[in-house]
């Protein structure tokens, strides 16, 4: 055995040393982390994604044989993948097999054709939306996501930004925020975005939302909110793209499946709206005392406009 790999073998700290994922959590880091890794990396990942039994059974070496790689290349991908070492991953790919042989792991769906039936096409749609929110459940860092809503309940103002589909989200969050009676901003245009991040300082907040991670329209007032001492949190499906190098905290998204008939912008926007969720649901705890009267206010405001009678539903 190499020198490097009975350095980090052994369970030294690494990345995911003091939280290793749970066995449910494997698959969903896998998928989210594949499209970073190295070719020889992805071989590792993929076949303890397809076959956590069989991999369970294998030593450092054996799996190392298998995909013909390095037994350096196999820690350093369980480390990747959150785990101290190797015999972390062995133990959490027998928890994985134990629950695919009781039935609880959901088969893998078919991509959509175009000949398909309508029906087939919303259960389709329907199980990737469930599998995008449970990858995205899995891997979100809630350590990260508490601290980001710690620093959004006290912002004096919270600063948004996103294009395309990210940019939709972008306009969610900020909306929610408004009516528990924060101060938030939506930005999609880039110059726009720019001239506001400047503005922002200490006490405030910046998200940029980005699946790919290297939207430069994004990254740009993502720097200078940083730069200029906000807050800043990116929420990304690469947790290794440039927009994290500005980022005080990063919220992890499943990495979106893309097909012909499916753009990544679905799926991607799927796992950002429960990122979004969470942290409106975090700060309106936080801030309760004052998020409850601002919402009964929205609601009472805008009730005649649904045709409902003043007044709280």
């Amino acid at each position: 055995m190499t020198q490097d790999v009975k350095e980090i073998f052994g369970g030294g700290r690494g990345p995911g040393s003091a939280h290793p994922p749970a066995p449910a959590a494997l698959a969903a880091k896998v998928r989210t982390l594949a499209p970073s890794m190295t070719r020889s990396m992805q071989r590792v990942a993929e076949a303890v994604a397809d076959d956590p039994a069989g991999c369970a059974a294998l030593t450092v070496t054996g799996l190392a044989e298998l995909t013909g790689t390095s037994e350096a290349t196999v820690v350093r991908t369980a480390r990747l993948l959150g785990y101290p070492g190797y015999r972390d991953l062995r133990l959490a790919l027998a928890g994985l097999a134990a629950q695919q042989q009781s039935g609880r792991a959901p088969a893998i769906t078919t991509d959509i054709a175009v000949d398909d039936p309508i029906a087939d096409v919303v259960a389709k749609l329907a199980y990737d939306e469930q599998q995008t929110l449970a990858d995205t459940a899995a891997g979100l860092d809630t350590v990260q996501l508490g601290a980001a809503v710690t620093a959004l309940a006290a912002a004096r103002r919270t600063d948004v930004y996103g294009v395309g589909a990210s940019g939709l989200v972008a306009q969610d969050l900020t909306q929610k925020l408004l009516r528990i009676g924060l101060m938030a901003h939506a930005h999609s245009d880039p110059h726009l975005a720019v001239t506001n991040a400047v503005q922002l300082r200490a006490g405030d907040v910046a998200i940029a939302i980005t699946h790919s991670g290297s939207t430069g329209d994004v990254i740009e007032p993502l720097r200078a909110a940083f730069e200029r001492g906000a807050t800043t949190v990116a929420v990304t499906g690469r947790p290794d793209g440039p927009v994290t190098q500005y980022a005080d905290h990063v919220l992890t998204t499943s990495t979106a499946r893309e097909s012909e008939l499916r753009p990544a912008a679905m799926s991607s926007r799927t796992g950002q709206l429960l990122v979004v969720d969470c942290l409106f649901v975090g700060v309106a705890q936080r801030t309760y005392e004052s998020a409850a009267p601002a919402l009964s206010a929205s609601y009472e405001a805008l009730a005649h406009r649904h045709g409902a009678p003043r007044g709280r539903p």
